[in-house]
């Protein structure tokens, strides 16, 4: 299972757009699809369809999909399910990814968790799950205001 934000994509162009007050969540996401590519999540992803269903958990809104799917398949990611949060879901995105985690282990087992958030890689670990922590995709001065829109929000 693979997250989207910070994992494979690259947030930092449009992280400034939620941290003004208020938060820009519509400019947020309307430059998702115009996000770089990050060429380590790139790597996994290829190197885990090899041997494994992909299944991508991301934290976007589900009025994202087409943006997200289009720009998935445009840079080259494998193909495989996508999991995305209602659009009204403001869950921390903790809840909302084991909730999905443990829903999908029911079908088969979950290989491996890729994810940037400190909180979904603790609890994923301590719920049993394989994770491979994404640290690759932020620095540490944009990490606390996606981690704060993850968390606290419900955003992504």
């Amino acid at each position: 299972m693979l997250d989207v934000d910070a994992t494979l994509s690259d947030t930092s162009k449009r992280i400034h757009f939620i941290e003004r007050k208020p938060k820009d969540w519509d400019s947020f996401f309307a430059h998702a699809k115009e996000d770089a590519v990050l060429d380590e999540g790139l790597a996994v992803a290829t190197t885990l369809a090899a041997d494994h269903e992909i299944v991508y958990l991301t934290g976007r809104p589900e009025r994202l999909r087409r943006d997200t799917v289009k720009w998935l398949k445009d840079n080259g990611f494998p193909e495989g399910r996508m999991y995305m949060r209602s659009n009204t879901d403001r869950r921390p995105s903790v809840a909302v990814k084991l909730y999905r985690l443990k829903e999908l282990s029911r079908e088969r087992p979950v290989a491996v968790l890729v994810d940037d958030d400190v909180k979904v890689c603790d609890a994923a670990e301590k719920a049993g799950y394989t994770v491979m922590r994404a640290d690759w995709g932020l620095d540490a001065e944009t990490q606390p205001t996606l981690f704060e829109a993850q968390e606290k929000e419900g955003r992504t």
